[in-house]
């Protein structure tokens, strides 16, 4: 089993990264899997689009995890019904398409992540509400509460975190021009408190290895076992 992971791909528009020409996946089968960091709207329209998206996902010889990121259709996610897998909530998409709900702890083949997807948009003055951007974008009190409530049940230590923005002081680092907000800010209290291995996150359109511990991805995939 392994797990590759990458920053967003955006339906149809970023997806190159995981196409044959870009990564060699041949040696995959279903049991390996591939992690988005945010932003991959598999669930967007509930129509053409996400036929499309999916089938192509399900398509592949690997099995798509995704937090979701600002781009999202957060609405229609929040309709799904929600499953425990590997010790955590996720929404499946399909067999081969899973998202990785906010605060959650998982362990995958001996590996303890945790994951929270949401960010703030900084376009919403181009898209339009409840068609192209949705307030669930950031978390909600809940799931705040909930995201520290399991890293407690954990003593505050997991091997990797997965999330779509960066904290505070990580973002800062990437460059001065993001504005901080209510999540860039809790994730500071995470990257204080929490004990982790690596951190990854997509969300900023570059591929920046921010320090030894936290890693920005956008054209990159990387396995991380």
């Amino acid at each position: 089993m392994s797990l590759y992971v990458c920053g967003d791909t955006h339906g149809d528009y970023d997806i190159y990264k995981l196409t044959s020409k870009r990564f060699n996946s041949k040696a995959l089968t279903k049991n390996d899997y591939v992690l988005i960091c945010g932003d991959c709207a598999a669930v967007w329209d509930m129509d053409s689009h996400d036929a499309y998206i999916q089938k192509w996902f399900n398509s592949k010889n690997w099995t798509t995890l995704y937090i979701d990121g600002n781009h999202e259709n957060h609405e229609a996610l929040d309709e799904l019904p929600v499953v425990e897998w590997n010790g955590g909530k996720v929404h499946m998409i399909s067999d081969s398409i899973i998202h990785l709900m906010r605060g959650q702890v998982y362990t995958i083949d001996g590996h303890k992540i945790f994951t929270m997807g949401g960010a703030e948009s900084h376009d919403k003055e181009y898209r339009i509400e409840g068609m192209t951007w949705w307030d669930r974008e950031m978390p909600s009190e809940e799931e705040y509460a909930e995201a520290l409530s399991n890293l407690k049940k954990n003593d505050n230590e997991v091997e990797y975190i997965f999330t779509h923005c960066a904290s505070d002081n990580t973002q800062d680092r990437i460059s001065e021009h993001f504005s901080h907000d209510k999540l860039t800010n809790f994730f500071r209290c995470i990257d204080e408190d929490v004990k982790f291995n690596h951190w990854y996150c997509g969300h900023y359109h570059v591929d920046q290895d921010v320090d030894e511990k936290h890693t920005v991805l956008y054209d990159k995939v990387i396995k991380l076992w």
